[in-house]
């Protein structure tokens, strides 16, 4: 038994010595998409799709399973797609909690699941040794496919997800976004919080779980993305036994347009702080955008791009009314949100949003400089190398290609695509899309006596 147990010892051991060199080491020299990055994809009988890419370099692999089961499915139950994620590796087929966990733990494999308003996604992370991968891929496939939702394990997400919805409520940023998505996006599914309310969390019934999962986990709402030292022949077994045992299900519908904004709003939220919040945006652009590569490469000038963009030269470098200043594009099965963001005194929120609202007017007025445009850049795609850094990152970008329908090519052609953008391009592009009179403006703060804000 002592045996037993310093063999055990020893291989954590190993395992952990080469999942270090893994988590250290850079992959993006042998995997850049300019020295042959090849996605190979195709179609289980079930309606999954598979996306696989060979990268040889470390004996690792990564796998992530994706489905179109988002907080926007909620469908008027506020953090029910988030629940059910969580809960899916809490018991699964003849495996307790902590069995499941003992099962990763003893391979030295990852394994993390979260929700987002798009998707809920599956992941793992494991060596391609034969007898650790077998264990690792078993066990996510029971995961995936044979959940318990035990009533118990319920009520320990909803404790852990109501804690979390008390630290939310203590977050003067957290409060602001939240109260953005909700006036920008109003009825639409993309309000729907993705960690729900207080009050949806506690109503979300094992029922309601089990429902959710039957309608959204299932083969034609998936895909797979498997990336590592594998070959396809193993890439293909190992999809079919972690997907193909899901039902085909139904694809989901379409989400429905967000609405156009023809007016302004401003909305005032009192919080017990030094410091005012401030969210300023709208509905922007979706993930296939015709207007991607203008808008990302103008709002890099504008506000994306830290030290060397106008909002923080201006709010913070020039005028010192922000720490943080910034926008940001969240692009979207349907538009997602743009929104420029940032945190001020008190007595200096009303300047602080004059002078964002005056960068922003005088951007789409005048576009960029030749300058800044060739700043801009090359910023971008000398630090593109960096989103496929290891095979985590091309998991991630690869999901996301799947999951929007993005060509193949997509990371091959990105630097190239970001190179053809113009000067007139992207004040065409901000002319038409994002319109200063039509914006949503959140202010929370303003009266450090004030009642805290519980939504």
């Amino acid at each position: 038994m002592l045996n037993k147990k310093y063999l055990l010892l020893a291989l954590i051991v190993v395992i952990g010595v080469i999942a270090a060199v893994y988590w250290f080491t850079p992959l993006h020299k042998s995997v850049a998409p300019n020295q042959g990055l090849n996605i190979e994809t195709w179609q289980i009988k079930n309606g999954a799709k598979v996306f696989y890419v060979a990268a040889p370099q470390l004996p690792m692999v990564d796998v992530r399973v994706v489905f179109n089961a988002g907080s926007a499915r909620d469908n008027g139950k506020p953090g029910l797609a988030r629940l059910t994620n969580r809960l899916l590796d809490h018991g699964a087929g003849e495996w307790s909690t902590e069995q499941v966990l003992e099962r990763m733990d003893n391979v030295g494999a990852q394994f993390s699941s979260s929700a987002y308003r798009d998707m809920a996604v599956v992941s793992l992370r494991s060596l391609t040794d034969k007898s650790l991968l077998s264990t690792a891929v078993e066990t996510m496939a029971a995961v995936l496919q044979q959940p318990k939702f035990m009533p118990v394990e319920l009520e320990h997400e909803r404790e852990r997800t109501l804690v979390a919805l008390q630290n939310q409520r203590e977050s003067p940023d957290d409060l602001a976004e939240l109260a953005f998505y909700s006036a920008v996006y109003e009825q639409h599914p993309y309000a729907s919080p993705v960690l729900g309310t207080p009050q949806s969390v506690a109503a979300i019934s094992n029922a309601d779980v089990m429902e959710f999962y039957h309608r959204y986990y299932v083969g034609n709402n998936a895909l797979i993305v498997i990336v590592g030292d594998v070959d396809r022949a193993k890439a293909e077994q190992m999809a079919e036994q972690i997907v193909a045992g899901l039902p085909p299900g139904q694809p989901v519908a379409a989400l429905p347009d967000v609405p156009i904004p023809h007016a302004s709003k401003l909305i005032k939220e009192p919080y017990p702080s030094t410091q005012t919040h401030i969210w300023v945006g709208q509905p922007g652009m979706t993930r296939d955008d015709k207007d991607y590569f203008p808008l990302y490469v103008g709002n890099h000038i504008l506000g994306g791009s830290g030290f060397g963009s106008r909002i923080v030269d201006q709010i913070r470098e020039n005028k010192g009314l922000a720490y943080s200043s910034y926008s940001y594009f969240i692009p979207m099965q349907r538009p997602g949100p743009f929104f420029m963001v940032l945190q001020t005194k008190n007595e200096q929120a009303e300047q602080a949003l004059q002078l964002l609202r005056d960068i922003l007017a005088k951007f789409i007025s005048n576009g960029p400089t030749e300058e800044e445009l060739a700043h801009a850049k090359k910023n971008i795609t000398g630090g593109f190398p960096l989103r496929l850094d290891s095979n985590k990152d091309i998991t991630e970008q690869v999901a996301s290609i799947g999951f929007y329908n993005l060509p193949l090519d997509y990371l091959k052609t990105f630097n190239a695509k970001v190179e053809a953008v113009t000067r007139d391009q992207i004040m065409d592009a901000f002319r038409r899309r994002i319109d200063p009179q039509t914006m949503v403006t959140v202010m929370l703060g303003g009266n450090e006596n004030a009642a805290q804000n519980k939504p």
